[in-house]
């Protein structure tokens, strides 16, 4: 089952992102209470989630930019693309991502960007399957501390 999360689903995606990058999951605090607010109250973050037996198995963001260029269309940018370990190669997290071009194209987007940090090819295949290419742009990145 696709979805958005709802308040409910904070303790099972924080597990998830310990399959994407994460190595714990943040204590419980006033700003992560107000960080989880924040994103179930903006209308232009969607967290979607994919549920196999009641279980949250996979994951992605899709955020909304107004924009005023492309005839004042915005555009989607997709972050945060997990898939739990035990149930990758089925289809979830590609799901996840036709979910989120649903909303994408729903908003009148004219285009949809992602980045990776992954150099594996079997996951560079997976998101040029997903419709992305890797040659129309190329991507800086600026960490901050």
């Amino acid at each position: 089952m696709l979805r958005e999360a709802n308040e409910h689903d904070l303790n099972e995606i924080l597990q998830l992102y310990l399959f994407l990058h994460e190595t714990s999951v943040p204590e419980e605090s006033e700003q992560l209470r107000e960080t989880w607010k924040d994103i179930l109250g903006d209308e232009n973050h969607h967290l979607i989630v994919c549920e196999v037996d009641g279980k949250i198995v996979a994951s992605c963001v899709c955020v909304i930019i107004p924009n005023l260029t492309r005839g004042v269309r915005p555009y989607a940018f997709i972050e945060n693309v997990v898939t739990h370990r035990d149930y990758r190669r089925k289809g979830y997290a590609a799901a996840c991502l036709n979910y989120a071009k649903q909303i994408a194209e729903g908003e009148n987007c004219y285009k949809m960007m992602l980045l990776t940090g992954a150099k594996e090819e079997g996951t560079l295949h997976f998101y040029r399957s997903a419709g992305y290419n890797d040659s129309d742009k190329t991507a800086f990145i600026q960490w901050i501390r």
